[in-house]
């Protein structure tokens, strides 16, 4: 897919031995893989990266809030599994944007952002999130 808007600012991501444990633990992991100091990340863990965000670092899908669902998620890892130690470099960006008949009627829009994620320069995976924007009704603010 070719890009649709220009890539929001690139912000660094910390991978915490830690944080990498309680997400693991959340998820009633007993893997060893990511456990210890050379823990490497379960393959959701990097939706974490949201949360690190800075100001002007997300991606501008354009759906109002009262109209936003989430559609999917997926993540496609192409290099060395992240792991405790690394500092990601985080940047997204609108990959597509497309609408379809809704099966109750109306029209849904879906925007699919892209995010990638370097190590030292290197593209180590891609998070590719679709939100669905449903037909605004009359009560929708």
């Amino acid at each position: 897919m070719d890009d649709v808007a220009e890539r929001a600012k690139a912000y660094d991501f910390p991978i915490e031995q830690g944080a990498i444990r309680a997400f693991a633990l959340s998820m009633q992991s007993d893997n060893p893989a990511y456990f210890g100091a050379d823990a490497i990340v379960p393959p959701a863990f990097l939706i974490n990266a949201w949360r690190w965000a800075p100001e002007g670092a997300r991606a501008e899908h354009g759906i109002p809030r009262a109209r936003l669902l989430h559609g999917e998620q997926e993540f496609e890892f192409i290099g060395d599994v992240p792991r405790a130690g690394d500092v990601l470099t985080v940047q997204e960006w609108v990959s597509d944007r497309f609408e379809k008949a809704g099966k109750r009627g109306g029209t849904m829009e879906f925007v699919v952002v892209t995010t990638e994620f370097r190590n030292a320069g290197e593209i180590v995976a891609l998070m590719r999130s679709t939100f669905i924007g449903r037909e605004a009704k009359a009560t929708d603010a």
